[in-house]
């Protein structure tokens, strides 16, 4: 069993998320909660993905069409660290 922690900034984006997405934040976090971030890169529709750059380090979730989730796992901890959800725009803040 995974523990998925959120930032402080990511309830405040949930406010603005359309429902969809909200629903299938949801499902992602079931599915990490299950199985880890291996059960993410075995479901396409996710598009589960290392980031580069000044991401590096982190993965990345497709939640839709535009919006993103962005996070980081300590498999020594079975932990992921859900840094932001975003519109598609992998600037750091």
């Amino acid at each position: 069993m995974w523990t998925i922690l959120e930032h402080r900034r990511v309830g405040k984006q949930l406010k603005s998320m359309p429902q969809e997405i909200l629903k299938r934040y949801e499902k992602w976090k079931d599915i990490v909660m299950i199985s880890g971030p291996q059960g993410l890169r075995l479901i396409k529709g996710f598009h589960d993905e290392s980031l580069r750059g000044k991401w590096q380090g982190h993965r990345s979730s497709r939640l839709g069409l535009h919006y993103r989730v962005i996070y980081k796992t300590e498999a020594s901890r079975v932990l992921v660290q859900v840094v932001s959800l975003t519109a598609h725009d992998y600037r750091r803040q």
